[in-house]
């Protein structure tokens, strides 16, 4: 049976390092930033594993799992996904086209009084 304890202290230990990895960093893809957020992301994971175990409970967070991590996909269900995505862009164009003759521009002077120095509204 795992610790949550423990884990807990690695997870907070793995957070410093990422931390200082960060403050650290040397371009858009710093191996030492690398390293630290595969680090933090497994500590975070062997904590939440570790309090389900002992307690029965579990974090309120997941752990993003960005595009570089489905590697294990196939090309088909990609290809599938970027369709469906385009899909949808196309229908959200189309709301867009069809709200734009119905958008509200404001008001016509028509559509209001004035105000006279009085402070008493007069009709047009």
């Amino acid at each position: 049976m795992a610790d949550p304890r423990a884990a807990l202290a690695a997870l907070t230990a793995a957070f410093e390092r990422h931390l200082e990895a960060c403050a650290q960093r040397r371009g858009e893809d710093d191996p030492a930033v690398v390293a630290a957020y595969d680090d933090l992301a497994d500590a975070f994971e062997e904590y939440d594993d570790a309090l389900l175990e002992a307690y029965g409970e579990m974090t309120p967070l997941d752990v993003y799992a960005g595009p570089d991590e489905d590697e294990d996909d196939d090309d088909e269900d990609e290809d599938e996904d970027d369709e469906d995505d385009e899909e949808e862009d196309d229908a959200a164009e189309e709301d867009d086209d069809a709200d734009a003759d119905q958008r509200y521009l404001g008001l016509d002077d028509e559509d209001f009084d004035e105000i006279e120095d009085d402070g008493e509204a007069r009709p047009n």
